[in-house]
Formats: structure tokens, sequence, C-alpha cells
């Protein structure tokens, strides 16, 4: 089963969150800032990431860069989920090193799909097991 890190600082939106990927067949752990998601990245190594950006301690700009920065963790793909919309915040979560974007309110059929294509990326080049992604998919 794959491992998805969310890190949201509105509890509301990770509990949603938490409960869809839970449904599709993903493992969920959460981080409510981008320090302590940072920690969980490293101990929990998930296999893939949604970074909310307007968070408390680090932002997620901040702790994407950090992440990416790491050789314990630049492998893993980080989706930033963001209510900033404009081209400009598109290119800033680019730049800081997030692998895809996407915005609020979530759109979920299209939230899935990037997650779907970036945990199939990852298992290409052996960062996720096949049998977890076998697994996530078919209970979707």
């Amino acid at each position: 089963m794959a491992k998805i890190l969310i890190v949201e600082d509105d509890k509301a939106n990770c509990d949603m969150l938490e409960r869809l990927l839970s449904i599709h067949g993903y493992a969920v752990v959460t981080a409510p800032d981008g320090a302590k998601a940072i920690a969980m990245a490293r101990i929990e190594q998930p296999d893939l990431i949604i970074m909310d950006m307007g968070l408390p301690i680090l932002n997620g700009w901040q702790a994407t860069y950090r992440l990416k920065s790491s050789p314990v963790t630049c492998h893993i793909p980080v989706i930033a989920l963001t209510a900033y919309a404009l081209t400009e915040d598109r290119t800033r979560c680019l730049a800081v090193g997030c692998d895809d974007y996407d915005t609020k309110p979530i759109d979920l059929p299209r939230l899935m799909a990037k997650i779907d294509s970036h945990l199939s990326r990852a298992a290409a080049v052996g960062f996720v097991t096949t049998t977890s992604m076998i697994s996530a998919n078919e209970d979707a």
C-alpha cells in the first residue's frame, strides 16, 4: 500500500483528504506544518507528499525546498495543493521543487489522477513497489 504524507494546517481539509485517500486504498500520515512535514518525511519515507503552501512555522515553499535538497527525501514526489492559484504561484511551487501543482478547492478526480501518475512514475524507477500500486489502484 502506497503511503502519502498530507501536509495541511486546516484540520477540516486534512481530515477530508485523509478519509478520501484512505478510501482509495492509501496509507496516510499527516503533518500540520512545514517543520513537522520534514521530520515526518524523513521518518515515514512516504511514497508521495501533498503539500499545502500556506503553512505555519515553515511554509510549503521552504519545506519543499528543504525536502528536495536532502538526499534522504529528494526522491519523494511533492504535489503542491494550495489556494494560491495565480500563474506566478504555480511557477514558484515548481521552482522550489514541487513535482506538480493543484489548486483548492480540491477537484478530487484531477488530484487522484496526479497522485496516480506520480506514484506510477516513482514505481517505474523503483521508489514505490508495484504491489503497492496495484493494491491502491484496485481499491479505487
